[in-house]
């Protein structure tokens, strides 16, 4: 069993992101065709490492499935962090370490639900969304296109899907619903970002932290595809779908969090948590504007590390994903 190691911020250039892309002048007018499987390696009986060739993107991306104990389940997708799952501010984890399931008791909490959880990895500085002006970041349409086909295949599932994302891919998960309708029935935003349209500064921000423009991504801050992808601009396109969002008002350091003895009081997690609050809040306010029901968390405490963002998960589960997937 992978026990929580550690507990780091996720985001430690700027402040927060999200997101993920749609339709563009550069967008594929037509379904990829020849997503497929390189390889399987199991890390245990239930848990296998599987490699898919994205010809979006023409890479591999590698993805942790820890697998349904019985066959037609359904899936729960969570995306990795600004980082990719990979350790860049230099503490030690060792690569793809600094994920689901590494950094959280993935296989203890699932144990016993016939769900499959599928975690992708890589994508840093990515939004894990479709760039307009990068061939190598079309992470939207492998998580919208080229993998769900595949996993339902491979794990024979039913065809029902989740997906959640934690800091900057939090918004990007509650946007997946908004690109692709119908193919997920629960999303989940953990500390999330998003209000991307109206803060692009703050995004192009943390991508420079990466090397990388914001404008690559989806053109002029604020623009047209800025707003396409918001999904506080975009709440109407998800009634009939499930949605989790939950940030810590306070920002402050808690039991929650699992600091190690004498770790402080974790300054920069708490300044990016109240960002990402602020951004939740006003969210959950376009939504019940519009008559769109969400489930809206305010929790007491939290300074954007892993400790919060596996509390968070695991509520989401409780309240509202797995409730929407019948588990």
């Amino acid at each position: 069993m992978i026990r929580p190691r550690g507990v780091v911020t996720t985001l430690t250039f700027a402040v927060v992101l999200v997101f993920s892309f749609l339709t563009a002048p550069a967008a594929h007018a037509e379904p990829p065709q020849g997503a497929y499987i390189t390889g399987i390696e199991p890390v245990n009986d239930r848990w296998d490492k599987v490699s898919v060739f994205s010809p979006s993107m023409n890479k591999v991306i590698v993805n942790d499935v820890f697998k349904a104990p019985r066959s037609g389940a359904p899936t729960f997708y969570l995306l990795p962090g600004i980082d990719g799952g990979d350790d860049i501010a230099g503490g030690g984890i060792a690569p793809g370490g600094k994920a689901w399931f590494g950094m959280t008791d993935i296989q203890g909490f699932f144990a016993n639900k016939n769900v499959n959880v599928v975690s992708p990895l890589g994508g840093q500085f990515s939004w894990w969304t479709d760039w307009i002006a990068d061939p190598s970041k079309q992470y939207q349409t492998y998580m919208t296109r080229e993998l769900p086909p595949l996993i339902n295949a491979e794990y024979n599932t039913n065809g029902e899907n989740a997906v959640g994302g934690l800091s900057s891919t939090g918004g990007t998960a509650v946007d997946y619903a908004v690109q692709a309708p119908g193919l997920f029935q629960a999303v989940a935003s953990y500390s999330g970002f998003l209000t991307p349209s109206d803060n692009a500064q703050q995004v192009g921000l943390t991508l420079l932290g990466g090397g990388a423009s914001a404008d690559a991504m989806w053109g002029p801050g604020g623009g047209p595809l800025w707003v396409a992808h918001d999904p506080s601009k975009n709440v109407a396109k998800l009634k009939g779908t499930a949605v989790y969002v939950a940030a810590s008002g306070s920002g402050n350091a808690g039991a929650v969090d699992r600091l190690p003895p004498g770790f402080g009081d974790n300054f920069t997690g708490g300044f990016i948590e109240r960002i990402v609050a602020d951004s939740t809040r006003v969210f959950a306010d376009n939504a019940a504007a519009a008559g769109v029901p969400v489930t809206y968390i305010v929790r007491p405490d939290g300074s954007h590390t892993w400790g919060l963002f596996e509390s968070e998960m695991q509520e989401s589960w409780n309240l509202t994903v797995g409730p929407a997937l019948g588990v």
